[in-house]
């Protein structure tokens, strides 16, 4: 029954998520149209949430005229993805890629140029020439700060958001959120949603069995992907997972996509080249795997044949930006880039459009497929979009919310889902002597590892719905003791429905895509005639998860014969020349 806890506000845009594509939103929708009301809500603090809460050591996706055209990039991702995109999605970045650099660089982020002022493109990718580092990249967070202050945009830290409300007529109507420190709860009225909420990193679990040893920043628990499928917006291509190469015992990369343009390089045991670019795809992660299993593991960094001015400055950008505690790993370890290879490993599966191809459908101008609802970075479904990507995206959504807020405004949230959603955010808190949040996930996710960890197989896929749906019994017995815990009870919530996601989502794509992203034993080959589509996950009337295929869209951008395989050309056969 609700009580005097929930407070009712009203604003014409909520912004879900305070970390990269969260921000250029709020601040691209207030500067659009300074008279409306915008939210900016984040469950930690937007002075250091989100991917980026560090910084970054640069942009791996820079299209930059004169380095690159938009048509390239368009075509590179396309075989990088094995084909499944809308190219009209990565078009629109693209053509507005060059722009956001310079509107970052006169913000003050600092990017890497040539003596002649020009931007320092370095090449990675199998096909064009898109990394721009950024060895000052620390200060990036501090700088949106700024731009959040200077737009006025109003931001609530410590809410976490934990469900979509819509009106009769099925638009986006109002948000409900929970205090991270108090028992107070949030219902807010408003016309659109920005959903920036990043990927779902706390899927699977790491090999050190840490909750929050994770890769992606491990606030981001899938909350995104949970309440966009709970609103009714279908999300894509669910079971192309993200799989990273980690340093061995560290939650972060070994970075030979950094140090490939300086001469760094992924290398067997042997100390020899296997692949032939470092580009992050499904195909250069099966090439990772194959050598791990085959007998030339355990796989490295390579840098110990580079010049000492190398060295110096692989370690200036990998020490002080992102990841900084990176270098105080390797001394207590005893790893010297100049004398040691870097042990790496593979990192644990999740959702993420910035790495893979994952996440909550989006056209070109941001919308899903609920009205009044838009998604940007690392939660939306645009593939390869990393952080410039995030920045494209969130901008595009501020102005596509705001442009459709002017024809119209949504109505009222239903009081009947308000309670509902009330009871069932604050039942944790009325469990004494339940199970701790902590427990729970960690079941959830040690099941995720057993079960749906590539390679996949059916069977296992299977047992794993099935403890799944054993645990969605147990969640009304998570006990939280504070505020604090029910954001974790609350979290645990969107992880399992996360782990059903991937699990539905890998066992209806009956073929082998991208690689070790979607490699199915019992179907090991990819199957153009059948499956080149968008496999679509959504809720139906009935409440159940189920999937659908939605065709590619005619590209706008031909990619040739001789092209479309280049990823699955990646192999260096062993003893080649490096």
């Amino acid at each position: 029954m609700m009580d005097d806890s929930l407070q009712r506000i009203e604003y014409d845009l909520v912004v879900i998520g305070g970390g990269t594509a969260g921000p250029m939103a709020a601040v691209t929708a207030k500067l659009r149209n300074p008279a409306l009301k915008v939210l900016l809500l984040e469950k930690a603090d937007v002075h250091r949430s989100g991917a980026i809460c560090m910084g970054m050591d640069g942009l791996n996706n820079a299209v930059i005229p004169g380095h690159a055209t938009p048509e390239q990039y368009v075509r590179e991702i396309t075989v990088a993805n094995d084909g499944i995109v809308e190219q009209s999605s990565l078009l629109a970045y693209a053509e507005r890629s060059s722009g956001m650099i310079r509107q970052l660089d006169g913000w003050g982020v600092q990017f890497q140029k040539t003596g002649s002022g020009d931007y320092d493109v370095r090449k990675v990718h199998h096909l064009g020439e898109y990394v721009l580092p950024m060895p000052q990249g620390h200060n990036v967070k501090k700088i949106l700060y700024r731009q959040l202050k200077r737009a006025r945009v109003e931001i609530e830290n410590r809410y976490q958001a934990t469900r979509l409300l819509k009106d009769a007529d099925g638009r986006i109507a109002g948000v409900f959120a929970v205090s991270t420190r108090t028992e107070q709860t949030l219902l807010i009225k408003t016309g659109a949603v920005i959903l920036a909420t990043g990927a779902a990193g706390r899927l699977g679990l790491p090999a050190s069995g840490y909750l929050f040893g994770t890769y992606e920043n491990p606030t981001n628990s899938g909350d995104g992907h949970a309440m966009a499928y709970h609103a009714g917006a279908e999300l894509a291509n669910l079971e192309c997972f993200q799989i990273n190469p980690l340093i061995k015992d560290y939650n972060g990369p070994a970075c030979a996509y950094v140090t490939s343009p300086l001469g760094g390089y992924t290398a067997n045991a042997h100390g020899q080249r296997f692949i032939r670019c470092d580009y992050w795809s499904g195909q250069m992660m099966l090439e990772f795997h194959h050598e791990l299993e085959g007998g030339n593991g355990p796989v490295f960094l390579k840098l110990d044949h580079l010049a000492e001015d190398t060295i110096a400055e692989i370690e200036r950008v990998l020490h002080t930006n992102e990841r900084p505690s990176r270098g105080r790993f390797h001394e207590r370890r005893g790893t010297d880039y100049r004398e040691q290879m870097v042990e790496m490993h593979i990192s644990e599966i999740g959702f993420c459009s910035g790495h893979s191809a994952s996440g909550i459908w989006i056209d070109r101008h941001g919308r899903t497929t609920v009205p009044g609802l838009y998604a940007a970075g690392d939660a939306a479904s645009v593939p390869h979009n990393y952080m410039l990507g995030a920045f494209v995206y969130g901008a595009i959504c501020g102005e596509s919310a705001i442009d459709d807020l002017a024809a119209g405004r949504a109505g009222t949230p239903d009081e009947d889902e308000i309670a509902a959603e009330f009871e069932r955010a604050n039942q944790a808190l009325r469990v004494a002597d339940g199970i701790p949040p902590g427990q729970m996930e960690y079941k959830i996710r040690r099941l995720v590892n057993d079960y749906l960890q590539p390679p996949k197989i059916t069977r296992k896929m299977q047992i794993g719905l099935e403890r799944f749906e054993e645990i969605r019994e147990e969640l009304p017995g998570l006990s939280a003791a504070d505020p604090h815990e029910r954001l974790r009870a609350l979290e645990v919530h969107s992880i399992l429905d996360c782990a059903e996601m991937a699990a539905r989502a890998s066992l209806y794509r009956q073929e082998s895509r991208w690689g070790l992203y979607h490699l199915r034993v019992d179907h090991p080959q990819r199957d153009d005639d059948n499956w080149f589509a968008h496999s679509m996950l959504y809720k139906d009337a009935q409440g159940r998860m189920v999937s659908r295929k939605r065709p590619v869209e005619p590209y706008v951008i031909p990619i040739e014969e001789r092209e479309r395989d280049a990823y699955r050309r990646l192999r260096v056969e062993v003893g080649a020349a490096h």
